[in-house]
């Protein structure tokens, strides 16, 4: 046997052993091969940062109130009493009972509204609605919206389950006095006045009445 066919029987042992050197460590790739998974890709890393996003902050709560604050701290306590309770929606709920218990008030229409005051508030409001129908006085009352809305304090006692939510309004409304001639002696039916009002509802939470009630008001 020659020498140049002794040479390349080596060679192609030599590479033979190589290739099966690679796929004892590498393994056989077949077809397209999709790209390496890096450890941002990693299946791990997303279910770790799923699991940071479920065990963050609750945005329902700390979009409204301070979070770490007492307030919030009422507000989870609420969550968890009554789990289909949430604090956007309530607010929201809120919104519209402004205009319909602050106008309720304004025209004198206290029926209507009866049901979402506590029993004392209701007695103010009648008081005030009594004292002006004896002077002859009327008021013509046209809500034009709510400028601002904050929730500004929050508490849950666990043992009666009942929560308190304080709201603050500046709301613009027209609003005009007349006496018993029909004369105005106060407001004016164009011009738009604010209205500051700081009212407290309450609610017993995980019973079937949704309602919340108007128990404290002032500004």
């Amino acid at each position: 046997m020659n020498s140049p066919l002794i040479q390349l029987l080596v060679l192609a042992g030599i590479a033979v052993f190589l290739i099966l050197r690679l796929k004892s460590v590498l393994g056989t790739r077949e077809g397209f091969e999709k790209p390496p998974v890096t450890q941002q890709d990693a299946p791990s890393s997303s279910r770790r940062d799923f699991e940071v996003i479920e065990g963050g902050p609750d945005h329902d709560i700390v979009d409204h109130v301070e979070a770490g604050s007492d307030a919030a701290d009422a507000l989870a306590r609420m969550k968890r009493a009554e789990p289909s309770f949430g604090v956007g929606e309530f607010l929201g709920g809120a919104r519209g009972a402004y205009e319909m218990i602050l106008m309720g008030f304004e025209r004198g229409e206290l029926a209507e509204i009866k049901p979402f005051l506590a029993e004392d508030v209701y007695e103010t409001f009648a008081e005030v609605v009594e004292a002006r129908e004896e002077q002859g006085l009327t008021i013509e009352a046209e809500f034009v919206g709510v400028r601002e809305m904050s929730l500004v304090d929050a508490t849950f006692d666990e043992a009666s389950a009942m929560a308190e939510i304080t709201v603050k309004y500046i709301g613009e409304l027209t609003s005009v006095v007349r006496d018993n001639s029909g004369e105005i002696i106060e407001g004016s039916p164009t011009q738009v006045k604010r209205q500051k009002d700081v009212w407290t509802y309450a609610r017993r939470m995980g019973v079937d009445d949704p309602n919340w009630q108007l128990v404290a008001t002032g500004e």
